[in-house]
Order: C-alpha cells, then structure tokens, then sequence
C-alpha cells in the first residue's frame, strides 16, 4: 500500500515502537533485521519524525473504551491504553504504516469503534492460551496480503485471552483462527495491518516466518 504524495525513504526507516517495560527487545530485534530503525517507548508520544509504528503485545484494554462492562478482561493499564490510542489516531491520520501484534490489533480495533471478545471460551482457550506460546494453523483470505506474504493456511503462534470482536471501521478481517475469530486485519485505505499472533517470535520448521510482517513494514515505510 501507498499514501499519495509520500515519495521513496532510501535511508532506514524509524520505527516506533510502543510497548511494556522489558517486554520490547523481541520487537527491537525484529526491527533491526529488517533493516529499520527501532525507536522503543512505553507510553510514549507520537513522534512525527518516525516513519511507521508498531504496537506491541500486552494486557488488555479498559472494556469502557468498547463501551462494555467487565465480563472477564484482566485489570487495564489506562495510561498505555491512552497513549497507544493517540498514536493509532497519529499515525493513521500520518498515513504511515502501522503493524499492530496481538493487543496491538485489538487498540486498533478499538480505536476504530470496534469491540473485544473480552474472554475466550473455555472450548477455544486450548489453542490460544498456555505457559509459553500455543501453535495452531489459520486460513488467510484469498488474494490478501497475509496469504502473500505467509501463505494460505500457515502455522502460527499464540498467547492471548481475548480476540477481535466486532470490527471497527473500514477494517476487513483477512485471517481467522479455526474458531472463526479475526487472526489477521487490514485497513481498507491505509497501510495498516494486524495481527493476533506474535511474529516477533515466529520462527522454526513447519511455522509461518513472522520476519515478512516487519519486512513489509520496513518496504511501506520506504514508500
């Protein structure tokens, strides 16, 4: 995807990064690899000087923010939730990439006037939910840019309790999980995409290479 008028960034791209004390270094890595810049915050403010934007993985959003009550989610941290709320508003505004992982999808979701599966089923929480990371295959949609870049039914990785509910505007879900929940999403107009799993730590025989997800943030950003 494109922004009209943006032209070509030949230098690293810098890409903020927002997520919890000690729990950046995976996403830091990951965006090193892929030839940008990380710029790692907790809480940080939107940084106009930075090219794309990646939210990390984290505890849950304040149900009041989707307009519910609590029907399971785990206690909020408001001040991440309000500030990961105002760099989605910045950088969709911007039109510069965002990849948004596991809670990251759901602030976009969110942010966009979506809802929250507050708490999975106790059927479903055996693929999703355990000590370390739970693998489990997904279907990406025909012709999305999740089946090009990872395939039509690659293996991927969980660790969450709650999933994408209702969609927020001008997202189309283009993955799901074999329960029928949202695994992947894009925007219609911006290059803006998430997803439930963790590519950060996505690696190994028979698993979906998470690398490409930041490769393709880094070629947006470029763009």
């Amino acid at each position: 995807m494109t922004v009209s008028g943006c032209k070509r960034n030949h230098s690293a791209p810098r890409v903020q990064l927002s997520g919890e004390p000690g729990g950046l270094e995976r996403y830091i890595r990951a965006v090193e690899r892929a030839g940008g810049i990380p710029v790692p915050g907790v809480c940080p403010e939107p940084d106009s000087g930075c090219d794309a934007l990646v939210l990390c993985g984290g505890g849950d959003l304040d149900p009041a923010l989707f307009g519910q009550e609590d029907r399971g989610s785990h206690p909020p941290n408001r001040e991440r939730d309000r500030a990961e709320l105002m760099l989605s508003e910045a950088y969709l505004t911007w039109g510069k990439p965002v990849l948004g992982i596991c809670r990251g999808m759901q602030v976009l979701n969110v942010f966009l006037g979506g809802t929250l599966i507050q708490n999975l089923r106790p059927d479903w929480r055996a693929l999703h939910q355990g000590e370390e990371d739970v693998y489990h295959m997904v279907q990406c949609r025909s012709g999305s840019l999740l089946e090009r870049l990872l395939g039509p039914s690659p293996v991927v990785n969980s660790a969450h309790h709650q999933a994408v509910d209702r969609l927020g505007r001008e997202l189309e879900a283009t993955a799901w999980a074999p329960e029928g929940f949202a695994e992947g999403l894009v925007h219609r107009f911006l290059p803006v995409l998430g997803v439930q799993f963790h590519p950060e730590r996505l690696s190994g025989p028979g698993l979906g290479r998470g690398s490409v997800l930041f490769d393709w943030l880094i070629a947006s950003a470029r763009t």
